[in-house]
């Protein structure tokens, strides 16, 4: 996409200037913006962030080797580039408002934009989405902790959503591809609200999911973390949603403040939660997935979903009010609901026709790992067997609860590694211990995540569940700051194959 060159001046017109902006370079033309000094061409904006790991101003001299004709950040100058210098308030919202101008707000006019927020749950709520955008005929995008997508290119996911500029530039192939309906599915994270990567973007729906206890090592507390999660519904610098989607089995759910433009639209599961907009009933799980009935201010249908555990029964409804919400009708909301088959990494079942099921699942907090053992149990395995283990560098005050809501469920605990990064992975289990600790249940002790794979699946018998809960969709585990190839999947297909089971993968 060609950007329209602009004035220094007409990009940062509104935006909270820390200093006054010298005359010569208010006037300079600027061709594009970026972050990134890797990425910069002549004639562009570079953004210098003060990051937590870094100082984006180090990266100066680069960016204008590179042809950058000014520098934006919210920190003052390095010695030698005063006259080029853009001090702002705040980087990010800075850069989220002029990456906006130069791309002429596509989320106004040319798409439409689904967010999807919460603690757990997001992932598996935009596949859903996505893929009844897909059944409605729109041109759809997908950006989570998984992937990008951007009609059918895929991306690796760097962050669960991407920063600003990085959005609108995916957002402008998507509008590239020529299709006439164009709609994108996104997880929007409480550290982008926080940090302002969605800054000045308009949702035409937004989704709940729920909150619990996660990234207190960010927000601090939970009242914060819920404010972010907030901001999504509130609408930063442009129009709050057309459609909010409330999950009213949460709690935290029923306190978000809905602007009197925004249409609510609710969703629940238990009979003890206020009337909703939309329901299931007959609900039916089994190992060959859930079927129900959903019931909408559109009429009903019986649905049968292949993902396993009423959990997703709570994420298919999610979707289902967004999209209704908008317009699609319920005919396309039950063919893409019956579409998505799977998430990776989400309940993910790795068969090798062992006698055994072996599900691997992104659960990283106490009440994600309590929501994966309670679907566990409504398969009546004979027992449940849980592997898990905390993440090195964040909340410490998690861990406890992690080890309790395993424990509590479970019929053995294997306690293991996840990521540990750079703390030692003895001092993080032992944290985990001290919830572990509050019940009898029998633990195996590995910190070698491979080997306590193997114990874990050694030890399974026939009609057992066995959990390995944690890293999900990863494919490598942290270790000091390194990188090293991990997943799960693969890990567990090869335990099963020294056990005997091989059986072979569709093509």
């Amino acid at each position: 996409m060609n950007l329209t060159p602009r004035t220094i001046a007409e990009l940062t017109e509104g935006i909270s200037l820390a200093a006054p902006l010298a005359a010569e370079l208010a006037t300079r033309v600027s061709t594009g913006v970026h972050f990134d000094s890797r990425k910069i061409l002549t004639g562009n904006l570079f953004c210098a962030f003060a990051g937590a790991n870094f100082d984006g101003r180090n990266f100066s001299q680069s960016a204008v080797d590179k042809g950058a004709i000014a520098i934006l950040s919210e920190l003052p100058s390095l010695p030698g580039f005063e006259s080029i210098w853009i001090q702002v308030v705040e980087a990010r919202k800075a850069l989220a408002l002029i990456a906006r101008r130069f791309y002429e707000d596509p989320t106004r006019s040319k798409l439409s934009l689904f967010g999807v927020t919460g603690t757990n749950g997001k992932t598996t709520t935009a596949y859903i989405l996505n893929s009844i955008l897909e059944a409605a005929g729109a041109n759809s995008g997908l950006f989570g902790t998984i992937e990008y997508r951007i009609g059918r290119r895929i991306l690796a996911s760097v962050n669960t959503t991407p920063e600003s500029v990085e959005l609108y530039e995916h957002f402008a192939e998507l509008l590239s591809q020529g299709a006439a309906d164009n709609a994108v599915a996104m997880e929007v994270s409480s550290h982008a609200l926080a940090l302002g990567r969605v800054w000045g973007m308009h949702f035409r729906a937004a989704i709940w999911t729920n909150l619990t206890r996660d990234h207190l090592d960010f927000h601090g507390d939970m009242d914060s973390y819920f404010a972010a999660k907030c901001e999504l519904f509130r609408g930063q610098d442009a129009p709050p949603p057309n459609i909010a989607a409330l999950n009213f089995d949460d709690e935290y759910a029923r306190r978000v403040p809905i602007d009197p433009a925004t249409t609510l639209w609710s969703f629940a599961l238990r009979e003890s939660s206020p009337p909703t907009t939309v329901r299931a009933i007959n609900i039916r799980t089994g190992f060959d997935g859930v079927t129900f009935d959903l019931v909408s201010p559109y009429g009903t249908r019986k649905i049968h979903s292949p993902m396993l555990g009423d959990v997703n029964v709570s994420n298919i409804l999610g979707a289902a009010c967004a999209a209704l919400g908008a317009g699609i009708p319920l005919d396309a909301v039950q063919k893409g609901i019956e579409n998505c088959v799977s998430v990776p990494g989400r309940f993910e079942r790795v068969d090798a026709g062992q006698p055994f099921l072996t599900i691997v699942d992104y659960s990283h907090t106490d009440d994600a790992i309590r929501n994966a053992i309670r679907v566990a149990r409504a398969l009546k395995p004979s027992r449940v067997i849980t592997l898990f283990g905390c993440g090195g560098d964040r909340d410490r005050s998690k861990r406890p609860l992690m080890g309790a809501a395993a424990a509590e469920a479970s019929d053995h605990v294997v306690l293991t590694s996840d990521n540990p990064r750079t703390e030692d992975p003895l001092d993080i289990m032992n944290d985990a211990m001290v919830g572990l600790r509050r019940f009898d249940t029998p633990l195996t002790v590995e910190p070698d995540r491979e080997k306590a794979i193997n114990k874990a699946l050694a030890m399974a018998r026939p009609g057992d569940i066995v959990i390995l809960a944690g890293k999900g969709h990863e494919d490598y585990q942290i270790v000091g700051k390194t990188k090293h190839p991990f997943d799960d999947r693969l890990v567990a297909r090869r335990a099963l194959a020294s056990l005997g089971y091989e059986k072979e993968q569709p093509v």
